[in-house]
Parts: C-alpha cells; structure tokens; sequence
C-alpha cells in the first residue's frame, strides 16, 4: 500500500469512529504556591468536541485518497 492509501484508511477509520469518541478531556494542573515541601496546585479540566460534520468530513476525504490512488497504480 502507499502512504496515500494508508493515510485514507487511516482517515476512514477515525471518521467511523465517531460514535465511540464524541469529545477528548484532559486535565492542567498548574502550580500556585511552592513553599519548601508544601506545594498548592490548581487543576483545570479542558474538553473538546468533536462535531459531526468534521467526521463525515475525514470519511469522505479518507475515500477520496483511497480511490485516488487506486486510480493512479
């Protein structure tokens, strides 16, 4: 297979994947006060969404590179 093909099947997949992950969290944990062995930290939880049209998007766009380069072997 060539790259192109790998990255369309690549796109294909996280495309469908779109009902199993809906969005993607993750936490930031900044220090605040660092006082010898005392230390005060702040976490803050982030998310973002991932929305519909960006998968159907990467569906399209993963056949688009996989009949592409089919077509040009």
């Amino acid at each position: 297979m060539k790259p192109i093909a790998i990255l369309g099947s690549v796109l294909i997949v996280l495309g469908i994947g779109r009902p199993l992950i809906s969005h993607v969290s993750c936490t930031e944990t900044t220090p605040i006060v660092k006082t010898g062995p005392l230390e005060i930290n702040s976490q803050e939880n982030h998310t973002v969404w991932i929305p519909t049209a960006a998968n159907i998007v990467a569906v399209l766009a993963g056949l688009g590179l996989v009949f592409a380069d089919k077509k040009t072997a």
